[in-house]
Parts: C-alpha cells; sequence; structure tokens
C-alpha cells in the first residue's frame, strides 16, 4: 500500500491494445512494409506514412503501403505478405519500445490490485516475442492475438477472451484505433483512446469513452470512468 487515498477504482482488469498503445512499433513495422515493398522495387514509405495503416494487422497494413505505391493483385498480396512476416520476425525490436510512462502506469495499475491484459490484432507470437525481448511479458495475465481466437478486432471475441482470461470483473479497454474502440464497445467495454497513437482519422472521430494525450493521464481518466461506471 502506498499510503495514499485513492478514488474508487471499479475495474479490476484493463486490456491494452500493443502497437500505438503500449508500444511505439511504428520503425520496424516501417522497415517490414519497405523490406516488402522494395523486393518488387516498389519506392519506400516514411513512417508517418506507415503509421496510419497499422492496425488492423499486417496483410491490411501491407495492402495498404502497396496501394500508396501502385497497387497489386492478390497473388502478389500474399507472396509479399509471406516476406514481410519473415522479415519482421527478425526484428521485431530494433526500434520498437513502450510510450513514454506506459510502464509506469502499469506498475501503479498493478499495484492497485488490477490484472493486466493485451488483445492486439498483431499474430500472438509475435507479440509474445515483443514483450519478452523489452521484458514486459510477466506483467501480463492474457496475451491475445489476431489469431488467437480466429478472429480479430473489431470482433469483440477476443476482448471477452481477454477479459476471461484476467479472471472476469469489471474490464475497460485502452486503445488508438477504431478497431479498439468498436471491439471494446461491441464487448461492453468502456474505452479510452490514446491521442499519440497510429492513428487514420482525428482520434475525438473514433467515439471513445475518453481520450488521453500521455500514460501521465491513464489512471485519472479511469478513475473518472470508473465512478460513472458505479
Amino acid at each position: 500500500m502506498d499510503g495514499i487515498s485513492h478514488p474508487r477504482f471499479a475495474f479490476s482488469t484493463i486490456g491494452f491494445d500493443l502497437d500505438g498503445t503500449l508500444l511505439d512499433t511504428s520503425g520496424d513495422l516501417a522497415a517490414a512494409v519497405n523490406h516488402a515493398l522494395d523486393s518488387i522495387g516498389r519506392p519506400a514509405l516514411s513512417v508517418a506514412a506507415v503509421k496510419p495503416m497499422i492496425g488492423g494487422g499486417a496483410r491490411a497494413m501491407l495492402r495498404h503501403g502497396l496501394d500508396a505505391t501502385g497497387g497489386c493483385d492478390d497473388a502478389t498480396l500474399d507472396l509479399l505478405h509471406r516476406r514481410l512476416l519473415d522479415y519482421y520476425e527478425g526484428h521485431l525490436a530494433v526500434h520498437t519500445a513502450p510510450f513514454p510512462g506506459a510502464v509506469e502506469a502499469l506498475d501503479r495499475l498493478a499495484a492497485r490490485g488490477v490484472t493486466l491484459g493485451i488483445m492486439t490484432n498483431k499474430l500472438e507470437h509475435f507479440a509474445r516475442a515483443i514483450l519478452d525481448s523489452l521484458g514486459l511479458t510477466d506483467r501480463f495475465a492474457a496475451i491475445i492475438g489476431g489469431d488467437t481466437r480466429g478472429v480479430a478486432k473489431p470482433s469483440p471475441v477476443p476482448i471477452h477472451a481477454l477479459v476471461a482470461r484476467c479472471g472476469g470483473g469489471n474490464a475497460a479497454f485502452v486503445g488508438d484505433s477504431l478497431f479498439d474502440v468498436q471491439a471494446a464497445q461491441a464487448a461492453g467495454l468502456p474505452v479510452v483512446a490514446c491521442s499519440f497513437g497510429f492513428l487514420s482519422q482525428p482520434v475525438e472521430t473514433l467515439g471513445a469513452d475518453a481520450i488521453i494525450h500521455g500514460y501521465d493521464a491513464l489512471i485519472p481518466t479511469l478513475e473518472g470512468l470508473s465512478l460513472s461506471a458505479t
């Protein structure tokens, strides 16, 4: 106990998206996209250009990259998707790091007895490998990937799986994309959107229950949602 009186906190589980929410993975994802593009003579895309393409899984990200550089047919997409995944597996955490304040926020939530989980559209074994490399895996009771349940966000199915693996109870979700907001709300969870994430549209238009501009605001924001949920 820290001896400080905290506002009532109704959530026993907090789930997080990974890319653009907990971790800035944009440099490594852009490198993987550009590796695939270069293999067919396409120009490289900047990290800033790739960021809005992230969130729907590697194949969707690559399709956006190909569309931005001339388009492709499905057979080419299939071939390059494999090349992207092979490259990414060998370069998962070259540039990747937690967003400022993210680890400290996890520590503060855990100190309150909150169970933490991850639900990402990234393949589960990639998510685990990245978290392992950063020494973060043990902080999470559940790590659900886009392939774990055979369906990804915006389906609520993997969100339900996350909450169940974390022990159930009241939960909230933190993300940065429309997929995150739609999946969490379809699962009946309040959702916090990160304005610093990999946004494909203005954060105010995502329909989240609250918005944060940095991790210093996460716990006060969840406290506000917690009070409104009781």
